[in-house]
This record gives structure tokens, C-alpha cells and sequence, in this order.
């Protein structure tokens, strides 16, 4: 199980940073998708990638991970 630890950038029709003030933990996919053979919907088996936590400061984020988490990884937003 993977994690990614980020902070959003501000996207290009942003003039403020709101949104951009709090730190994500998001799991990276794990499990392939399928194709359902009766409707054609698409499905997962991997339900860990709906899941974000959101954390106000870098600290907790790392925290956490390190508690609950095998593997994280930190990226570090390049401005």
C-alpha cells in the first residue's frame, strides 16, 4: 500500500490560495480496473483510491503516515 503526501498547487484560473493551505494523503492505485460484462461500467476492486485525508500542516500528514503507513511518499510542491 503506497501514499503520496502533497501539497495542491493553485491552478491557473486561481488568483487566490485557497485550497492550496492543507496537506493530502492519497493512496496511489493499487488493483487494476475491469470491465463489468452486463452494463460496460468500469470497476475496481481497489477501494483505498477514493479515499483522501487532508491534514493542516505537513507534520501531521508525515505523522500519520509513519503510524498507519508502511510506504509514503512526500513531494514537495516546486513553485
Amino acid at each position: 500500500m503506497h501514499a503520496k503526501i502533497y501539497r495542491p498547487t493553485k491552478t491557473a484560473m486561481q488568483s487566490g490560495k485557497a485550497n492550496t493551505r492543507k496537506w493530502i494523503l492519497e493512496f496511489e492505485q493499487d488493483g487494476g480496473r475491469f470491465v463489468e460484462g452486463l452494463m460496460g461500467w468500469t470497476g475496481s476492486t481497489d477501494t483505498l483510491q477514493q479515499i483522501k485525508l487532508y491534514f493542516s500542516t505537513k507534520e501531521q500528514a508525515i505523522n500519520y503516515a509513519k503510524k498507519y503507513l508502511p510506504q509514503a511518499e512526500i513531494i514537495e510542491a516546486s513553485l
